[in-house]
């Protein structure tokens, strides 16, 4: 029935989905030649269409210097300005293509960086979006439609949550809607049948710590948690596989680029290299979506640290290049008394304390004002392992920070996500 369901909604919403994941399918096993050649066969044809139909791309490659004409390598793509989430919201209009389009899909980011973006998605666009999510999937033996269950935000309007309820029920998923004992019991029963889990990481991760210390026994199989939105921390996993016999894998994206990278079985995550040119400069990820005809998205920064492996092997065959790590949002600074420093240090300092000791810390940082910093750790440390903490910040701040590490705290949530560090200083 489920199977039935699913198929009538890709008829309506999107019929162009079966061919974009048959073409995904066939490419998986490309050579990274093959990959190259493709993604420049389809950026020229963007390129192309952005200049065509595109009033602020056409501005932006006159005023470079760089006609269409001249885009003859991969490399030539530097040649055009990149584009920030700031210029996609302020040019809105120009961006978007001028051409007539069949049909568009309206979309939005969660505005979760204090700034929402509103775009129109084109059909192949759309479809190569979720066709990628799918592929995903399929290296785990899981069907779009198969038995899963959710962890996303809570909702506590009573119309809006029995309107999640229906929805949940049309397309095979259960949700869970808050840590209560009685709610997680109902959650349990459902995983007899479950083949997957996906959502928040750190919601996958609390309600896994809930059964591990109430000692609740469940019977499960499933084929694969995915985490999404959110900061998978090291320190999730050994709970989560002891008590759903599996880790959380990582799906990385934005609803801007489309799915970026997708974690394999075994443990590497590949890049959609048939929809995106992924480029890292000087550590930050800028993303070239090849499908985006009626909102382009050309080099655009999108706001992370990154770390990228185009040489290794993966022994599942995949030759798409490696996503090795997220480092973190560039986002806000750290502010200390006479200096800044980019967020990307916290990750440096914990991942350190990994390295040195193997003790995975989970961790967020708040900001409330210059030169402090308040360390909230969810557990308590040993007294040597809290001493190389504080080596660690020393290490990076010296002087020019003081800060409070308060252990067996909660973290705070920041528009329902969850932050490694979230800044209150105002900046100019």
């Amino acid at each position: 029935m489920y199977k039935w369901i699913y198929k009538q909604g890709v008829k309506r919403r999107n019929p162009l989905l079966p061919t974009a994941e048959n073409f995904l399918q066939g490419t998986d096993k490309w050579s990274r030649a093959e990959l190259e050649a493709y993604q420049l066969e389809k950026l020229k044809v963007l390129v192309s269409w952005a200049y065509k139909h595109s009033e602020h791309y056409r501005r932006k490659l006159d005023e470079a210097n760089m006609h269409p004409i001249q885009l003859q390598t991969l490399a030539d793509l530097q040649r055009i300005p990149p584009i920030t989430k700031k210029t996609l919201i302020e040019e809105n209009e120009a961006i978007h293509a001028t051409a007539n389009f069949k049909r568009l899909i309206y979309s939005e980011t969660s505005g979760s960086t204090g700034s929402p973006l509103t775009f129109y998605r084109n059909l192949e666009w759309d479809a190569r979006h979720r066709a990628a999510i799918h592929r995903g999937y399929s290296w785990y033996d899981i069907q779009p439609w198969d038995r899963n269950g959710y962890f996303w935000g809570y909702n506590l309007d009573v119309k809006k949550h029995w309107k999640l309820k229906i929805m949940d029920k049309l397309v095979n998923r259960f949700r869970i809607f808050s840590y209560e004992k009685k709610e997680i019991l109902t959650f349990i029963k459902n995983l007899n049948r479950a083949d997957y889990l996906e959502g928040y990481s750190s919601m996958i991760y609390y309600v896994a710590r809930k059964i591990e210390q109430e000692n609740i026994a469940i019977n499960t199989n499933l084929k694969m948690i995915k985490g999404t939105s959110e900061k998978i921390f090291d320190a999730y996993q050994p709970t989560v596989k002891k008590v759903f016999g599996r880790k959380i894998i990582s799906e990385y994206g934005a609803a801007e680029t489309g799915i970026i990278a997708f974690e394999c079985p075994e443990g590497n995550m590949h890049t959609t290299m048939e929809n995106v040119i992924v480029e890292v400069i000087e550590g930050e990820i800028y993303v070239t979506n090849l499908f985006s005809h009626s909102f382009p998205i050309i080099r655009y920064a999108l706001g992370d640290y990154v770390e990228v492996d185009t040489e290794t092997k993966c022994a599942c065959g995949r030759e798409h290049t490696i996503v090795t790590s997220v480092m973190g949002r560039i986002g806000k600074e750290i502010i200390g008394h006479q200096e800044t420093y980019p967020s990307l240090t916290f990750y440096y300092i914990f991942k350190n304390i990994v390295m040195d000791s193997g003790d995975a810390i989970r961790y967020q940082v708040l900001q409330h004002q210059k030169g402090h910093l308040e360390f909230r750790l969810e557990q308590h440390l040993s007294p040597s392992i809290r001493k190389q903490l504080e080596a660690e910040i020393v290490k990076y701040f010296a002087q020019d920070m003081k800060y409070d590490i308060r252990e067996g705290v909660d973290f705070y949530r920041d528009g329902g996500k969850l932050k490694d560090f979230v800044s209150f200083v105002e900046t100019v």
